[in-house]
């Protein structure tokens, strides 16, 4: 069988053991660790598929969940896939659906053959499963697809996340045997297991028996403390194949991305660039800056001096947050793309600092810069 996902380990970082690599997929290859900007209705908000291209973007995520209720996957299916419906020629990524189930409807109810709940839309009846899972993703045409899985709350008690990630893991292989484009479409595993050390090993030693093409650590930045991530992260990712892609769901602070790297990640997404940039935070190279803040009426300098993306070249502080005031959709648009930007020039200098053996280096003078290692240090 063609495997459709491929993992090349380049160097590892002598340092601290960061991988760089390549993930070869149907739609080009792309070095790792990188970081995926988040398009969950096939679109990044406010930023057009060329926009991303010049800021380097490769695989960029899609939501199965949202996408199943509007337009369809059957009208995307009928488009060409997401690939053509979106006018994106590089990697796309589609999650299950699972978290959405979980976090966005209060009326679900959890059995064996899937999962009961309402549209958060209109209030439907809907139900979900693997099999279903699979099928939306396979109409859906993404190069990485993901296993149906429960994201379960933190904290959870021990003997809920052991019947949580017994279903996973079964509901793994349902969705393995539903997969009707192995040769087009790689399915990644969610290893769950919370904060549980025992838990996480069972839940990664039954995936990898089942072996994926490529492995999530999921449950994470589910509002566990940076410590417990991190923590987590360095019993979970040896338990990994060191030859297949490490996926980090749902993680986006510059911190963690480095913090996540160092610990064997690969890949990593989040819509958190796009989120504060509408409410008017950005990321910069010398910290979080709010524009909204009256400091920057009269502020004429760009929002990161040591930025060359399209908005820090064009653009002052002081009309930013005029635009941002005013809700000038155009302001948002200027914030979003620095954000984005931001990142995926953040995981080119880890790149960088790994093929130099100097990563613990990089981040330490990143968070010096950024001002991490402050008293009461502001994050997202």
């Amino acid at each position: 069988m063609t495997t459709p996902i491929r993992f090349e380990l380049i160097k590892t970082c002598r340092q601290t053991g960061a991988r760089l690599g390549i993930l070869h997929t149907p739609h080009g290859s792309f070095e790792t660790p990188m970081f995926m900007p988040v398009g969950t209705l096939a679109t990044v908000k406010t930023l057009s598929p060329e926009e991303l291209k010049t800021m380097g973007a490769g695989v960029i995520l899609s939501n199965t969940y949202h996408l199943w209720l509007r337009p369809g996957h059957d009208i995307v299916a009928e488009a060409g896939g997401l690939h053509a419906f979106m006018n994106w020629d590089r990697g796309i990524l589609t999650d299950s659906g699972g978290f959405q189930v979980f976090s966005l409807s209060e009326f679900r109810r959890i059995e064996e053959e899937g999962v009961y709940f309402r549209n958060h839309l209109n209030g439907d009846k809907l139900f979900l499963s693997p099999e279903k899972a699979v099928e939306i993703q396979n109409a859906l045409g993404a190069d990485i697809i993901m296993a149906f899985d429960e994201c379960p709350p933190y904290p959870a008690t021990y003997e809920y996340m052991k019947q949580s990630i017994e279903r996973t893991s079964r509901w793994a292989e349902r969705c393995l045997k539903a997969h009707r484009r192995p040769n087009e479409q790689g399915l990644f595993g969610i290893v769950q297991g919370g904060e549980y050390e025992e838990l996480r090993r069972q839940s990664a030693r039954d995936l990898v028996s089942l072996d994926f093409p490529g492995y999530a650590v999921g449950g994470l930045s589910v509002g566990e403390p940076k410590e417990v991530m991190n923590r987590v992260l360095e019993f979970t990712t040896p338990l990994l194949p060191a030859d297949k892609p490490r996926y980090l769901m749902g993680v986006g602070s510059p911190d963690s991305l480095i913090d996540g790297a160092i610990r064997g990640i690969d890949m990593f997404d989040c819509v958190l660039p796009t989120r504060i940039g509408r409410n008017g935070t950005v990321m910069t190279s010398e910290g979080r800056v709010v524009i909204k803040n009256a400091q920057y009426a009269r502020d004429f300098s760009p929002l990161d001096p040591n930025c060359d993306c399209y908005t820090c070249r064009n653009y002052t502080r002081a009309y930013i947050r005029h635009l941002i005031k005013c809700d000038e959709t155009f302001g948002i648009r200027l914030t979003s793309y620095h954000n984005v930007y931001f990142l995926i020039k953040l995981m080119e200098q880890v790149r960088q600092a790994i093929r130099e053996d100097r990563l613990a280096d990089f981040r330490e003078e990143f968070f010096e810069c950024y001002g991490f290692n402050k008293p009461n240090a502001k994050n997202f």
